[in-house]
């Protein structure tokens, strides 16, 4: 292939000037020294990518969703593109940003394609390869920070059991949490304090506020999880009236029969998901190509079937269409707001270990 068919990204490589000297891995990635992973060097149209993609013959995708919610999208992928293998591995994403910087650090990337999202979005900066997205049909709408595409989102909700709460009785604002009824144990959250990202988003809230209204909920002695996954759980056995979920978690539990429904609780953070390709990634040309497709109108009608599309980052209900999630947020006439600036996310670092220690789960 003729090299006027690529486009040459600079080769970046951590200094290791004034570091000590490295006996220990763990200790270069720790301090920011040693030498980094080389950044990508990508086709420069899309017919280049595919044919390089092909070659590359495979591709590994990371992310913390299910395989099974995936599958239907990377069956679609591997039906458009034969000759590229997609293998799919279930990576929380705080492992996800360990096990890249421990793999950059030693020029050995096994992850071609990573997710970012909520407090790995700061670290995944430093970690992601630079990508002209919009060289491969990708609206720059839908890129964030230069090398990230919104590819779904996972807004946080209060869900109920509908067993448990009577129709009267459903929380309709912050509020409405505080109520006495819902103390000792009656109701669960995440411990990490993600769902009140929309206390720092939203000017009208503010910190100060939230900071208080996070004192008043941990009086009620909360059943606390130590993440949104695992606080749906107590939703749907009845364990909990009340609780802090993901409207994918509540709508999915809903349609296999479980007793949950979304509470009209507003607003809320859209929780928005990204892919990005890391430094030193081995088959960056099929992960740009993956992303791509993933990013695509085709790709998203399925992945919105599994309650992981695209919505809009800010409340928009003029158009729900047949994606699910956005139908539900709008039918319980939800408020939402996107992180839409790296600051706010930097912002966000800070402000959950405030809210932490008013909970009283800062356990570091």
């Amino acid at each position: 292939m003729a090299i006027s068919h690529y486009v040459k990204r600079r080769v970046t490589r951590r200094s290791a000037t004034g570091c000590a000297a490295l006996a220990l891995l763990t200790t270069a990635v720790a301090t920011g020294c040693g030498a980094g992973a080389e950044q990508t060097e990508l086709p420069a149209s899309m017919t280049a990518l595919e044919k390089q993609a092909k070659q590359e013959g495979e591709v590994v995708w990371a992310s913390w969703n299910p395989e099974a919610q995936m599958q239907p999208a990377i069956d679609l992928f591997k039906k458009k593109h034969p000759g590229i293998k997609v293998k799919y591995t279930n990576i929380k994403a705080p492992d996800q940003v360990s096990q890249l910087r421990m793999e950059q650090a030693a020029k050995k990337v096994s992850i071609d394609v990573a997710n970012a999202g909520g407090l790995t979005m700061t670290p995944a900066v430093k970690l992601a390869g630079d990508v002209d997205w919009s060289k491969y049909g990708i609206d720059d709408k839908n890129v964030f920070a230069k090398n990230f595409v919104y590819v779904w989102a996972t807004p946080k909700v209060w869900a109920y059991n509908t067993d448990k709460v009577k129709p009267a009785d459903v929380p309709r604002t912050w509020d409405d949490l505080l109520d006495a009824k819902w103390s000792g144990g009656k109701i669960s959250a995440e411990s990490r304090a993600s769902f009140m990202s929309v206390w720092d988003l939203d000017g009208a809230m503010g910190e100060t506020k939230a900071l208080a209204w996070a004192k008043k909920f941990g009086t009620l002695k909360p059943h606390y999880s130590p993440n949104v996954t695992q606080a749906e759980a107590p939703i749907e056995s009845g364990q909990v009236s009340i609780g802090t979920s993901l409207a994918s978690l509540a709508l999915a539990a809903k349609a296999k029969g479980a007793p949950v429904g979304i509470a009209p609780i507003s607003p809320t953070s859209a929780s928005e998901s990204y892919l990005y390709v890391p430094k030193g990634a081995q088959h960056p040309a099929a992960a740009a190509l993956l992303t791509s497709f993933l990013s695509s109108d085709a790709a998203q009608k399925v992945l919105a079937k599994s309650y992981n599309s695209r919505i809009p980052v800010d409340t928009d209900c003029s158009d729900p269409g047949d994606t699910a999630v956005l139908k539900a947020m709008c039918a319980a006439h939800l408020k939402w707001y996107g992180t839409k600036t790296l600051a706010k996310y930097n912002k966000l670092s800070t402000f959950y270990p405030k809210v932490e220690k008013e909970f009283g789960t800062d356990v570091g």
